[in-house]
């Protein structure tokens, strides 16, 4: 089981956030944050949010530090990226 994190470089809600990703499979993915402790609602389309303190723990469990743009061709590569969807627009 490999799973892939980079650093938490990415602000939201007063935090800094990295993102987690599997190059296998969602349910590798799952499992992994599932033993990490990480609650389902941090799961974003094809990755889990992970604040900045809980990085070292992510790493000591066994994820590899990559960079944001490995992330994400690790992602297309395994077929695995879920890009956001575009807002419709409204009819009058």
């Amino acid at each position: 089981m490999t799973v892939y994190i980079d650093p938490p470089t990415w602000p939201g809600h007063g935090r800094m956030w990295s993102h987690l990703v599997s190059d296998v499979s969602y349910e590798e993915l799952h499992l992994f944050a599932a033993a990490l402790g990480v609650p389902l609602r941090a799961f974003e389309r094809d990755h889990y949010d992970i604040p900045s303190h809980r990085y070292t723990d992510a790493v000591r469990a066994g994820a590899v530090e990559v960079g944001s743009r490995e992330v994400v061709r690790l992602l297309h590569a395994a077929g695995l990226r879920r890009r956001k969807s575009r807002a419709q627009p409204r009819s009058s």
